[in-house]
Parts: C-alpha cells; sequence; structure tokens
C-alpha cells in the first residue's frame, strides 16, 4: 500500500493533461465543488461497515478499508504538498479496522482542509505554479487533480462495496437499489 504520495505520479505530459476546461477561477469555486464532492464521499463512508473492510479485487490489492483510508490520506496528503497546513489526526498508521473511525477522520480531515484552504489561500494564489509530485502546473490543478484523484477511487470503492454486498448509495444520481425504490413508490 502507498504510504506517501512521492513519486506516484511522474509522467510525461502530468501537468498538461489535468483537469481539462473545468479550473478553479477562485476560493469559493474551488470550496463549492469541494464540499459537494466531500460529502458523496462522506454518504459512501458512512455506509462501510467493519464486516466490509477486508473486500478486496484480488489478493495484495486495494481492499475497502485500505481504499477509504487512502482517499481519507488525499485529503491531507494533496494540499500537503503545495504548503498548505493542518492538524489532521494520525494517517501513517495502518488502516483502521473502524469503518466508523474511519469515515470519522475523512470527517475531520475535509473539514480541517476546508478551514485551511479558505484561510491559506487566495483568489490570486490560484494561478501560483507549484510543483506536485515531479510536475509543475497551477495551484488551481492541484485541487482539481485532488477532487478527480477522490472520484476515480470513489468508483473502485463502490465496486467493491457491491462485491462486500453493502447498499452503494447514489454518486451523481441514483444508485440502482434507490431508482428500484423510486419505481416501487410510483407504482
Amino acid at each position: 500500500m502507498v504510504k506517501s504520495f512521492e513519486g506516484l505520479i511522474k509522467i510525461e505530459g502530468f501537468a498538461q493533461s489535468l483537469g481539462g476546461d473545468e479550473m478553479f477561477m477562485s476560493v469559493n469555486d474551488f470550496l463549492n465543488e469541494w464540499k459537494q464532492e466531500a460529502a458523496v464521499t462522506q454518504k459512501l463512508l458512512d455506509v462501510l461497515t467493519n464486516e466490509s473492510l477486508d473486500q478486496e479485487v484480488s489478493p495484495g490489492l486495494y481492499s475497502v478499508g485500505s481504499l477509504a483510508w487512502h482517499i481519507t490520506g488525499s485529503a491531507y496528503y494533496f494540499p500537503a504538498q503545495v504548503g498548505i497546513k493542518f492538524e489532521v489526526p494520525d494517517l501513517q498508521k495502518e488502516t483502521p479496522k473502524s469503518a466508523a473511525e474511519i469515515s470519522e477522520t475523512y470527517k475531520t480531515v475535509s473539514q480541517r482542509f476546508t478551514q485551511a484552504f479558505s484561510e491559506q489561500i487566495t483568489d490570486e494564489t490560484m494561478n501560483k505554479m507549484v510543483n506536485l509530485f515531479g510536475g509543475d502546473m497551477p495551484l488551481q490543478a492541484v485541487f482539481r487533480l485532488l477532487i478527480q484523484h477522490q472520484a476515480h477511487h470513489r468508483g473502485q470503492l463502490t465496486v467493491l462495496m457491491r462485491q462486500a454486498d453493502l447498499k452503494v448509495p447514489g454518486v451523481y444520481g441514483p444508485s440502482k437499489e434507490e431508482w428500484e425504490a423510486m419505481n416501487a413508490q410510483k407504482s
């Protein structure tokens, strides 16, 4: 399992491929999107059970627990790489065996990051060039990457959650179960 993002993303053209045309022009642009995305992530983490944490696609790959812990840690590690400072619980420890601990830790990290971002970043610094994992990019691209990284791993998490027989909540719309419940109410 990756304990650090250092050296994880050193690929040719990395900085140029970030974010497409959807860049953040202001602190509020980012914070509004982050709060929505963090709420979706929190909704998934709140469904996890202690029994589901060991579910993995294949031996040696991410399990539900390690993937959820990775998502939690990334909400700190990405900002920390570009100098945003805030206190977090111990994210270097082994993946917790408690789903509630993972969920609560994510909530704490996300809230503290949101506060630190609003205090330490300005609209003017959003275009400042920074180096992240070996690639130069505007600061705003780091935060687009954070959201994309979180969304990418949420997708993986939902597959593992289904394999663990958890009821997966909708992410960007209703899940299969939510659609079925809505259709049953119409009948």
